[in-house]
């Protein structure tokens, strides 16, 4: 390689310097805002029960199978609502009741994609900062070790320490970042798929057939 080239990668890197700071800090942010919207989401699904869900959805059917009131049954659903995606998915449910056209149970199934989909979009943004965190954290490393190594060959004692200071506290963040987004993105992934059972049953609930009425008495003919 020659001096050229040599110089030409350095100028790049050295540009890269500055952008790769700024977006592990960006990143740090990230994560922190991330991880205070899963602790929300903890103390919200602390009073997750079965009972109180079944209870919920059998009142939400009744109101819906007495008098078709939408309203009440909205009501009832949104008291195991754990989530403002599982809201519009409840809510999703209820609207799509006595509506004519395709079965019932067809856009009750839609409905549960449709949320299992916003539910993967969620993930999607933890999962790439477990590989965006340690990724900048190691280009934040690395660049700064070059003029490091300039500073140690010059006897520039001074730009060694301030180099190799910012190289291992870029890399610190960058671990950081990953190891918190890695825990909430597993714990979110079965948070996620509890709201998903439960909203299987309750479209499973809604969607079971009304009963049938008994046949009226016959009252026999007097001679």
């Amino acid at each position: 390689m020659t001096s050229f080239e040599s110089d030409v990668l350095f100028e790049i890197a050295d540009a890269l310097r500055t952008p790769v700071v700024i977006l592990v800090v960006a990143t740090l942010a990230w994560v922190l805002v991330e991880l205070g919207a899963f602790v929300a989401e903890l103390l919200r699904r602390r009073r997750r029960d079965f009972g109180r869900l079944e209870h919920a959805t059998l009142e939400a059917r009744g109101a819906l199978l007495g008098s078709n009131d939408t309203l009440t049954a909205q009501a009832c659903l949104m008291q195991v609502a754990w989530s403002t995606a599982m809201g519009r998915a409840l809510t999703f449910f209820v609207t799509q009741w006595g509506r004519p056209g395709s079965r019932l149970d067809d856009r009750l199934a839609k409905g549960l994609a449709d949320f299992d989909f916003s539910s993967q979009r969620r993930l999607e943004r933890t999962r790439m900062l477990v590989r965006f965190g340690p990724a900048l954290g190691l280009m934040g490393t690395l660049i700064p070790l070059s003029p490091a190594l300039a500073g140690l060959a010059n006897g520039d004692v001074e730009t060694l320490s301030e180099n190799l200071r910012v190289a291992f506290s870029v890399t610190v963040i960058g671990l950081l970042v990953g190891a918190v987004a890695f825990a909430v993105s597993l714990v979110r992934d079965r948070l996620y798929g509890q709201d998903l059972s439960d909203l299987e049953f309750v479209a499973a609930t809604l969607a079971q057939p009304a009963p049938a009425m008994p046949p009226a008495p016959v009252e026999e003919a007097t001679a």
